[in-house]
């Protein structure tokens, strides 16, 4: 039982995270906003660098 809500948790994260940046790119009145890609670099459990792309729009 505890594997199926945690997995649920995570399911609802992931979907909300991929929904956020979608709607970032909606403004009115003509307004034109700046976006650029950044690089995360971070370690996961075993040591290894994982780098991620992020985009970053202002």
């Amino acid at each position: 039982m505890r594997k199926i809500v945690v997995s649920a948790a995570v399911a609802l994260v992931a979907a909300v995270s991929f929904a956020a940046p979608s709607q970032a790119g909606y403004y009115s009145y003509g307004y034109q906003q700046h976006c650029f890609v950044k690089k995360v670099k971070s370690y996961d459990y075993y040591g290894n660098l994982v780098v991620k792309k992020v985009r970053i729009c202002r």
